[in-house]
């Protein structure tokens, strides 16, 4: 059974720092963070392909670095000058290779708050 988990959401000041991890139960190939805000669709923040190239959303860019490591099935999510803006519960998103073939999971989420 293929597992994401997330941790490292909480409650932040605005200009503070948090840094969310997603780990795999198996080996993954292109991973991302994805956030939804109450009322909102959800958005893609970031994503890494497993050579570790990157692209962001501009709302963060210079603001969060996305990262992997491969060896751990883990990828990271480094958030610098957080803004009350980016409340959201963050989610996971990977290709997980399980039974022969990868395909697309989710994780649980995780709440990230920042409070003005």
């Amino acid at each position: 059974q293929v597992q994401l988990v997330e941790s490292g959401g909480g409650l932040v000041q605005a200009g503070g720092s948090l840094t969310l991890s997603c780990a795999a139960s198996g080996r993954t190939n292109n991973m991302a963070w994805y956030r939804q805000a109450p009322g909102k669709q959800r958005e893609l923040v970031a994503a890494i392909t497993r050579g570790g190239r990157t692209n962001s959303a501009d709302s963060v860019k210079g603001r969060f670095t996305i990262s992997r490591d491969n060896a751990k099935n883990t990828m990271y999510l480094q958030m610098n000058t957080l803004k009350p803006e980016d409340t959201a519960v963050y989610y996971c998103n990977a290709d997980v290779y399980y039974s022969g073939t990868y395909n697309n999971y989710w994780g649980q989420g995780t709440q990230v708050t920042v409070s003005s």
